[in-house]
């Protein structure tokens, strides 16, 4: 006889445990200790087992017996619900352990591995660390577009757009590599696409125009500060290359017979490796840097020598105490600066002046074209620049 409610509840503890039986193999363990456990009995190839399917009455009849229903179902698929109950439970524990936080330090760890430069795993590791609080710790597989959009529009509201931005960019690569390690099913930060205030471009001010330009390299020539941030300020402008490729350069990647500097694939920020010639005055300036830093693995160490670069700082600190404003000029400044003056000599394949600014093509075909070409333009380039920029000093 089927079993009720009322005959659950009122159903005595024994000495033993008593069997409460139902239909289709479902029945109620009554244990000596006062637990009721609801269990399904059933047979697969032939042998006997028994499924657990909860307590009452946390799980109530009705739902023991749904429950039991979705197991008979399996087995007349073929599949034993024991089985597919553990693997369900071990799926669970798996997502609880598969963390947004968890999967993102593994993420940043392999682009470590993989090359990247310190100071972008130290920027990744930031912006993981903003969004710890909210979504840190939730499995990954269930975060949901909201919220993660929530997590970001916490940072939005501070001003702080362009930090939001880099954040769902940030989880978007999170995502598509939990989805690509068969732990996630989808990436909701591509659904957030618009959602957030577009931040402001923000040029990187430059002088540009020639005169102004000849201005201030005589005030580079009468700075008077630490001898090696005069030399850096010095040679900025002839190899306008990045502030942070500048300051970590290392002995090692230059070749001054060849008048070439190699910069390994690590320390450029589109990951390939970029050649620079270098002028006879870039050779000159390069000489007496030697003559302070040859010991050292940076050309341009910090005040505490031997495995430190110079500050991000020191060149705009440097442009500062001579009078330059940020709205004026900055060391990233230098490279807007070449980009401008060069073009608009009408001298040189524009290809060769993007090519000289480490810039990368979006056409992947054009770019591996384009790898290997220019190069002599660019050495007859990079001389004729330096001269110009003599020129300008001397007018």
């Amino acid at each position: 006889m089927a079993l009720t409610d009322l005959k659950i509840k009122s159903a005595k503890h024994g000495a033993k445990p008593i069997k409460l039986f139902d239909d289709r193999g479902l029945f109620l363990l009554l244990q000596p200790s006062g637990g009721k456990l609801w269990r399904l009995k059933y047979r697969i190839l032939g042998k006997e087992k028994k499924l657990s399917l909860g307590v009452y009455p946390d799980v109530s009849l009705k739902e023991a017996r749904k429950r039991r229903d979705d197991a008979r179902t399996l087995l007349a698929n073929g599949v034993d619900p024991s089985n597919a109950k553990k693997e369900r439970e071990q799926s669970e524990k798996r997502d609880a352990a598969n963390t947004f936080a968890a999967i993102a330090d593994e993420f940043i760890e392999k682009t470590s591995r993989e090359g990247r430069a310190a100071v972008t795993i130290k920027k990744t590791q930031w912006l993981l660390s903003l969004m710890k609080v909210d979504i840190g710790s939730r499995p990954i597989k269930e975060i949901t577009p909201a919220e993660l959009l929530t997590c970001l529009q916490k940072v939005e509201s501070k001003g702080n757009l362009e930090t939001a931005r880099r954040m769902r960019s940030f989880a978007g690569r999170v995502f598509r590599y939990a989805v690509a390690t068969s732990r996630a099913d989808s990436d909701p930060s591509a659904l957030l696409r618009g959602a957030l205030v577009a931040p402001t471009v923000k040029h990187h001010s430059a002088i540009l125009e020639p005169k102004a330009v000849g201005e201030l390299l005589r005030a580079i020539d009468g700075y008077s500060g630490q001898p090696l941030t005069c030399l850096a300020l010095k040679l900025t402008p002839h190899l306008f290359v990045r502030p942070g490729e500048l300051r970590r350069a290392e002995w090692q990647e230059f070749d001054l017979e060849k008048a070439i500097w190699t910069i390994p694939a690590e320390k450029m920020k589109m990951r390939d490796p970029h050649v620079v010639p270098l002028s006879k005055q870039s050779l000159e300036l390069l000489d007496i840097v030697k003559s302070i830093s040859a010991g050292q693995q940076y050309i341009f160490s910090s005040l505490y020598p031997g495995n430190r670069p110079m500050s991000e700082n020191t060149i705009n600190a440097a442009l500062r105490r001579m009078g330059y404003s940020g709205k004026e000029m900055t060391a990233h400044g230098f490279r807007s600066m070449a980009s401008t003056l060069l073009n608009e000599s009408s001298k040189w394949n524009p290809d060769a002046i993007e090519k000289a600014l480490a810039h990368k093509d979006g056409n992947s075909i054009r770019a591996a074209y384009h790898r290997g070409t220019h190069w002599n333009e660019r050495v007859e380039m990079a001389q004729w620049w330096s001269d110009y920029l003599d020129g300008l000093r001397r007018s």
